[in-house]
């Protein structure tokens, strides 16, 4: 039998002091990341199926949070129209929302991380229905603005949906997962303005929100009774390594139990400096802060700055109406999210896979996830050129919106990028992390509606979105940094204490979760 490679007798060592299993990596499901208990209540243990049910429902969550706030956009006319304002004013309704979908998750992430993600999911959903009602049946702009302020602070799977995307799947499952939760969560801002476009346009722009309300609703009734708790924890007693220690029954009481209202874990306390400080003590970490500057900036050119400006600027150019606006820019958003989706989830578990054989069957570091980020880099600014130039040459309207969806689908893959990269460096605050990252993707990208129309028409599109390029290339400058420095930036930081919930109250036994860090569970 030939010798094994000093790299990989060094890499099966670590594994073994790691409590990892030196099994043949060909076989993902016997190598475990984190590894799971022998309780059928252990979201890790539940059939691949419930988990997919499970992951789908958080993303339509998540994507309806969005289309409530985009599904207005296109009939901003109209509403204008009703309560007397200009068609720009009627867009600051929509930057509330935008404002209060970072701030919210401030209340939410904490409560989720002491009672369980259940009951968020269940109160959020049910006040988004109630707001969505609220803003259909405003009677004036004030009383829109009031209802809009509510219905902002709805989305909590926005932070949320990577916190539990962590709870169901492994580590060398989370690249698609989390995939598909970033392509499900912007699908719903890019398709909002196709239904809100035709809603506008034949019912009026109250009814945009009726729909929205009727959405909510029925998200609300089906998570009741098919979304179980996720939040567990580990009886460090009780951990296995492969499928073939666990002797697992998980019957229909099981699933039902996990069906309550709320959840208690003793161990856990909800204190007062859970609220705002841990999501910020995260951006103390290069691998979070530098991948949420990145993505924020991406996310806020490439989808949140047409949105609050595209029916002011395509009903001048072009001379569009409700309609066609709403039908053409949700088009171009929605085949280049999912184009590029499709494309970074499938590339991201091909690189972690890849390095696992050139690892010897260990987990590489985060870093390598970074590798699958230089797609998006290169198209979101090409985008942004093809689409500020377009517009200011007047070229045929095609081509513009060519622009944007190029934007998009290199949106998406810095997106699922960012994401998982920073997640997996520090997974023990994956609540946190997915929050800080929510927070300054929406609070950059609410300042558009104020300021952009405007500029566009002092200096040009085109200048304007050189401007905008600009400055996306500039922010991507950290991330190459990363993947570069980012292994040596991680150990000089070390793990982050005291961050969550969890970190703070249990003062259990530790697991392996990470290359060499301990975490506690």
């Amino acid at each position: 039998m030939a010798e094994a490679k000093p790299a990989q007798v060094e890499n099966e060592q670590k594994n073994e002091e790691l409590g990892v299993p030196a099994l043949g990596i060909e076989h993902d499901r016997d190598t475990f990341l984190p590894r799971p208990s022998d309780s059928p209540n252990d979201p890790l243990n539940w059939s691949i199926y419930l988990k997919g049910a499970i992951l789908i429902q958080v993303c339509l969550l998540a994507a309806i949070g969005t289309l409530n706030t985009a599904i207005i956009n296109p009939a901003y006319g109209p509403l204008a129209k009703d309560f007397d304002i200009t068609t720009v004013s009627a867009s600051y309704q929509t930057t509330v929302v935008i404002a209060l979908n970072g701030v919210g998750p401030f209340l939410w992430i904490p409560l989720t991380n002491v009672y369980g993600r259940r009951p968020v999911y269940l109160f959020t959903t049910l006040l988004g229905f109630g707001s969505a009602l609220g803003s259909a049946y405003a009677k004036n702009y004030n009383q829109l603005i009031v209802a809009r302020v509510f219905n902002g602070l709805w989305p909590a799977a926005m932070a949320l949906g990577p916190a539990t995307v962590v709870d169901l799947f492994f580590y060398h499952q989370r690249g698609r997962a989390m995939g598909i939760f970033t392509v499900i969560l912007t699908s719903g801002a890019h398709i909002a303005p196709i239904v809100g476009g035709l809603i506008g346009q034949y019912l009026g722009w109250r009814w945009t929100f009726k729909f929205a309300a009727i959405l909510d609703g029925v998200m609300l009734l089906i998570i009741t009774f098919c979304l179980p708790e996720t939040l567990y924890i580990r009886d460090q007693s009780r951990l296995t390594r492969t499928m073939f220690e666990r002797e697992i029954d998980i019957t229909p009481k099981t699933y039902v139990s996990q069906l309550r209202l709320y959840s208690t874990f003793p161990q856990l306390k909800l204190r007062w400096n859970q609220f705002i400080i841990p999501s910020l003590k995260m951006a103390k970490y290069p691998s979070v802060l530098f991948p949420a500057l990145y993505y924020a900036s991406s996310y806020g050119f490439a989808s949140i700055l047409p949105a609050v400006t595209v029916a002011s600027i395509f009903s001048e150019v072009f001379h569009w109406d409700t309609l066609e606006i709403g039908l053409a820019y949700g088009g171009a958003l929605s085949i280049g999210g999912i184009l590029g989706e499709f494309a970074a989830g499938i590339v991201l578990d091909a690189i972690i896979k890849r390095a696992r054989h050139q690892f010897a069957g260990a987990n590489p570091p985060p870093e390598i996830r970074l590798k699958a980020i230089w797609t998006g880099a290169i198209l979101v600014p090409a985008g942004l050129l093809i689409y500020g130039f377009t517009l200011a040459y007047h070229v045929f309207w095609f081509a513009p919106l060519f622009g944007m969806g190029l934007a998009c689908f290199g949106l998406q893959v810095v997106a699922t990028t960012c994401y998982t990269y920073s997640i997996d460096s520090y997974r023990a605050e994956s609540s946190e992390t997915s929050q800080l990252f929510n927070l300054i993707r929406q609070e950059f990208g609410m300042t558009y509606a104020f300021y952009v129309v405007k500029l566009c028409k002092n200096i040009g599109y085109q200048w304007a979105f050189f401007l905008f390029t600009i400055f996306n290339v500039l922010a991507f400058i950290p991330v190459v940094m990363l993947m570069l420095k980012g292994t040596e930036w991680r150990e000089k930081f070390g793990t982050p204490r005291n961050v969550n919930a969890l970190d703070a109250d249990y003062e259990g036994p530790v697991e392996v979760d990470k290359m060499g860090e301990e975490k506690k569970l």
